[in-house]
C-alpha cells in the first residue's frame, strides 16, 4: 500500500499491456503539434528516463546510497520544454527538471544524462556539476546554472539576465554568454508562485516590459495543484496571471505532448520574436508525493492519490504514441524496460565511485573559478581627461569627501570596466540619495546607469542576472536595513553558485550599500543600522568597510578587479556619516579629506591600516570606529600621554590573521572598537580569534568598546548608545588602571 513507487512502475506495465490508459484532457493532432513522430518518441523517451531515474533513486535510497529523493514524477511533460527551447537559451530550472534536462542534453553530442543524473542522486566527487555537494539540475555547456532553491528564489536573477540579452547587444558587450536571439526560462511549482519572492520577479518584468524595455523571458509555472500539503486553489493560477499586464498568459496540458509542444512553441515564438516576457502555465500532476519522506497518505486519500497515479504523463504520451500507430504497446514496454535496465547497470557503477569527505575537499569550490576573466588595461590619461572633463584636474590637487572621492572611483571603473552597470534607487538622474552616482548617468547613459524598481529583491535578483551574462553588476542598496528584505539573494544564491558547480559559474558582483550609525538627525534605525551579521556568515563573500575617501577608492579598485577577474561576490559597505566628512578634530583641518588616489593605487584583500606607534594599547577598529579612535587618541597621547597603535581593518572578510597576531602580540592590551551591537558583533570573532591564537601565559588584556543592544532612535538620542570619542577614552583609562 505504502510503496506507491512500485505501485506506479508496476501500473506502466500494466496498464499498457492491457490498453487501459486515461482519457485525453485535451485535443491536438500530431500534425497540429508541430511534432514528427520521431520527435514524439524522442520526448517519451526522455519522460521515461526522468521516471526511471526517480525509481531508482528510491531503490538506491533503500540500500542507503542515495541521499536526495524528490523527483520529477508527474511532471515530465517539461521534456517538450527540452526541446523547444535552445541550448543557448539560459534555463533557470526548478528541482523537478528531470525529462526537462534529458531532453535539452540531446541537443549536444555526447551528453550522458542518465549518468551524470545518477552521479548527482549518489554525491558523487565526479557529479559533472557540483562534485558530489548536492543533488542539482545544471551543467556549463547546457547553459543551466544549476538552483538549490525550492522557493523561486532563482526567478529574480532570470529577470536579470534577460534584461541582459538586449543590454549586451546595445553595448556591444564582449563575452556575453547568450546570442541577441536568445530568450531566457525559468520553471516553478504552483505554490512558489505564491513566494514574494516570484512575486518580485513577475512584477519586475512586467514592469520593465510596460516601459517598452526588450525582456525575452518565459516563466514556466509548473502547476501540480499542491504544495507539499497545502492545496492551490482550483483556478488560482490563471485567476492570477492570465490578466498580469505585460506579461503574455499561455497554457498548456503538461500530460499531452502534443498540445503542450504546440503551446509552448507559440510561447517560444512569442518571447524570441517580441522580446516580451510570457508566463507559461502548465497543468501537471504530483506522482509520489512531495519527496522521499512525505508520508502522502496523511492528507490525501488513497482514491486521490490513485486518481492521481491513473493520470501518470507516462500514461498519456503512450495512448498518443499507440493511437497515432507511432508505437505498440509493445514497444512503449519495451523502450520502458530497457530503461530500467541501463539505469540499473550504470548506477550499479557509479555507487563505486568515490565522494567527498575532507573538509579541505568540500569547501574548496566555494570561492573557485574556472574561468577567470581578463582584467581590462588602464586607460590612457587623455582618454581618462575626456571622461573626467573639468573635474580631471582636481582630482590630484583638491582634497575631497568620502563621496566624491567614490563618485570618482566609479567614473574611473566604469570607463575602464566596459562591462560594469550600476543601478538601484535613483541612482541615475538623482544621483543617489547622497549624491555618489551623480554625473555618471550623464557620461555613461541609461544602459548602464539606471534606476531600479523600489524593490532591493530584484536590484540583488537583477545583478546576479545579469552577470550570467558576461557584465559585472555594482548595484547600489540605498540603506544596509532594506539589505533584510533581499537577503536570500545573497544567501541563496549568488554566495551558493560557485560552490555548487566547481566554480563553473560565479556571480561577480559589486553591491554598494550605504550604510552603519551616526547618521545625525535623520532615519531612525532604518537608515542608521549598526549591524553587518547578516553577511558575515556567508562563506567566500569578501566584506569591506573603508574609514575614508582615499581608502574606498583603493579598495573599490581591488574589489572591481577580483570579481571580474575571479568571479567574486563583494559587499561593498559605505559609512554613510563619513561621505560628507572633511575634518576629524576642528572645523577646517580637512583632516578627514583626500585627494584622488593615483589610477594605480589599490589596498590588497585583507590588508589592514595602521597609525600611531604607540606602545601602551593596540586599538583593532573600522569605519567610524577609525574615525572616533582617531580622535580619542589625539587627546590621550597630548593630554594623558597615553600611546596608541590603531588598526583600521578596511576588510572584515577575508581576515589576514597571521598579520593581525603580529600586531597583536606586540602588546599586552587590546582594545576593540565596534560601532555595531555588541551581541553578533564582528567584535565577537576578533575576541575569539585573539584568545584562540594566543598562549595562555601570554593572552593580553582585552576589551571591547561597542554598541548597545539596541536599535536606533531618531532625534537627539540617535548616537546616545554608540561608541564615540569620549566612550573610547573611558574604555582605554579602564585598561590603563
Amino acid at each position: 500500500m505504502y510503496n506507491r513507487a512500485e505501485i506506479i512502475d508496476q501500473n506502466f506495465l500494466t496498464f499498457v499491456k492491457e490498453g487501459r490508459l486515461p482519457e485525453a484532457r485535451t485535443h491536438v493532432s500530431l500534425s497540429e503539434s508541430g511534432l514528427t513522430a520521431a520527435q514524439a518518441v524522442d520526448i517519451f523517451e526522455s519522460q521515461v528516463m526522468s521516471r526511471i531515474l526517480d525509481l531508482r533513486a528510491r531503490e538506491l535510497k533503500n540500500d542507503n546510497l542515495c541521499y536526495y529523493t524528490i523527483g520529477s514524477s508527474g511532471h515530465e511533460g517539461n521534456a517538450v520544454f527540452g526541446k523547444v527551447f535552445r541550448m543557448t537559451d539560459m534555463a533557470f530550472l526548478h528541482y523537478r527538471s528531470g525529462a526537462l534536462m534529458a531532453q535539452r542534453a540531446k541537443q549536444m553530442q555526447g551528453s550522458t544524462p542518465l549518468y551524470d543524473a545518477l552521479l548527482s542522486f549518489v554525491a558523487s566527487s565526479d557529479d559533472p556539476i557540483s562534485g558530489g555537494r548536492h543533488k542539482v539540475f545544471g551543467s556549463l555547456p547546457l547553459m543551466v546554472p544549476p538552483q538549490t532553491s525550492t522557493i523561486a528564489s532563482h526567478l529574480p536573477k532570470a529577470v536579470g539576465a534577460a534584461l541582459s540579452i538586449g543590454r549586451a547587444r546595445d553595448l556591444q558587450l564582449q563575452g556575453a554568454k547568450m546570442p541577441p536571439d536568445a530568450v531566457v526560462i525559468c520553471s516553478f511549482g504552483d505554490a512558489s508562485s505564491n513566494h514574494a519572492t516570484a512575486q518580485t520577479a513577475f512584477n519586475t518584468a512586467s514592469l520593465v516590459s510596460y516601459q517598452g524595455v526588450q525582456l525575452p523571458l518565459v516563466f514556466i509555472c509548473e502547476d501540480n495543484g499542491i504544495g507539499i500539503s497545502v492545496p492551490t486553489p482550483e483556478g488560482w493560477v490563471h485567476a492570477n496571471f492570465s490578466q498580469r499586464p505585460c506579461l503574455e498568459y499561455f497554457y498548456g496540458d503538461g500530460l499531452n505532448i502534443f498540445h503542450l509542444n504546440k503551446v509552448a512553441s507559440e510561447a517560444e515564438r512569442f518571447a524570441r520574436i517580441r522580446r516580451k516576457p510570457v508566463f507559461l502555465h502548465t497543468g501537471t500532476v504530483r506522482l509520489l508525493a512531495h519527496a522521499g519522506s512525505d508520508p502522502e497518505w496523511t492528507y490525501h486519500s488513497m482514491a486521490k492519490i490513485e486518481e492521481a497515479e491513473f493520470n501518470d504523463p507516462l500514461l498519456h504520451s503512450a495512448r498518443l504514441l499507440i493511437e497515432n500507430s507511432i508505437l505498440s504497446p509493445d514497444d512503449c514496454i519495451d523502450l520502458y524496460q530497457s530503461m530500467k535496465a541501463r539505469a540499473r547497470k550504470v548506477s550499479e557503477y557509479v555507487v563505486t565511485l568515490p565522494k567527498l569527505t575532507k573538509p579541505e575537499d568540500v569547501r574548496a569550490s566555494i570561492t573557485a573559478c574556472v574561468a577567470p576573466r581578463p582584467v581590462p588595461p588602464q586607460p590612457t590619461e587623455d582618454e581618462r581627461r575626456a571622461v573626467f572633463g573639468k573635474d580631471y584636474e582636481k582630482l590630484g590637487t583638491t582634497p575631497q569627501h568620502m563621496a566624491k572621492l567614490i563618485n570618482y572611483g566609479l567614473v574611473d571603473i566604469l570607463h575602464r570596466y566596459k562591462n560594469t552597470l550600476v543601478f538601484g534607487e535613483d541612482v541615475a538622474k538623482k544621483g543617489g540619495v547622497y549624491n555618489v552616482t551623480d554625473g555618471l548617468f550623464a557620461k555613461f547613459g541609461p544602459r548602464r546607469v539606471f534606476n531600479s524598481p523600489l524593490d532591493e529583491t530584484s536590484i540583488l535578483g537583477t545583478a546576479l542576472g545579469v552577470a550570467h551574462n558576461g557584465f559585472l553588476p555594482i548595484p547600489e542598496i540605498q540603506f544596509l536595513a532594506y539589505v533584510h528584505n533581499a537577503e536570500d539573494q545573497l544567501r541563496g544564491e549568488a554566495s551558493t553558485l560557485a560552490f555548487f558547480s566547481k566554480g563553473q559559474y560565479t556571480n561577480p558582483m559589486v553591491m554598494r550599500v550605504a550604510g552603519l550609525a551616526y547618521q545625525k538627525g535623520f532615519g531612525g534605525h532604518f537608515h542608521n543600522d549598526n549591524s553587518i551579521a547578516v553577511f558575515r556568515d556567508l562563506p567566500g563573500v569578501i566584506i569591506a568597510i573603508p574609514s575614508n575617501g582615499a581608502d574606498a577608492v583603493k579598495m573599490m579598485r581591488t574589489c572591481v578587479k577580483t570579481a571580474q577577474r575571479d568571479g567574486r561576490v563583494v559587499v561593498f559597505i559605505e559609512p554613510i556619516a563619513l561621505y560628507m566628512t572633511k575634518d576629524l578634530h576642528v572645523e577646517g583641518d580637512k583632516q578627514w579629506s583626500s585627494t584622488y588616489p593615483e589610477v594605480n593605487e589599490e589596498i590588497a584583500l585583507g590588508e589592514f591600516g595602521t597609525y600611531g606607534d604607540g606602545k601602551d594599547i593596540l586599538v583593532i577598529t573600522y569605519g567610524n570606529g577609525y574615525f572616533y579612535t582617531r580622535q580619542a587618541e589625539k587627546e590621550l597621547r597630548e593630554k594623558l600621554n597615553i600611546g596608541l597603535r590603531i588598526i583600521d581593518l578596511r576588510w572584515v572578510a577575508p581576515l589576514d590573521w597571521p598579520a593581525l597576531m603580529r600586531e597583536v602580540k606586540a602588546y599586552s592590551k587590546v582594545l576593540v572598537v565596534e560601532e555595531c551591537r555588541k551581541t553578533g558583533s564582528f567584535s565577537e570573532q576578533l575576541v575569539a580569534g585573539i584568545v584562540e591564537r594566543s598562549s595562555l601565559d601570554k593572552l593580553p588584556k582585552i576589551k571591547v568598546v561597542s554598541a548597545d543592544d539596541c536599535f536606533i532612535p531618531l532625534g537627539p538620542a540617535a548616537a546616545a548608545g554608540l561608541p564615540k570619542k569620549a566612550e573610547i577614552i573611558a574604555g582605554v583609562l579602564e585598561m590603563m588602571k
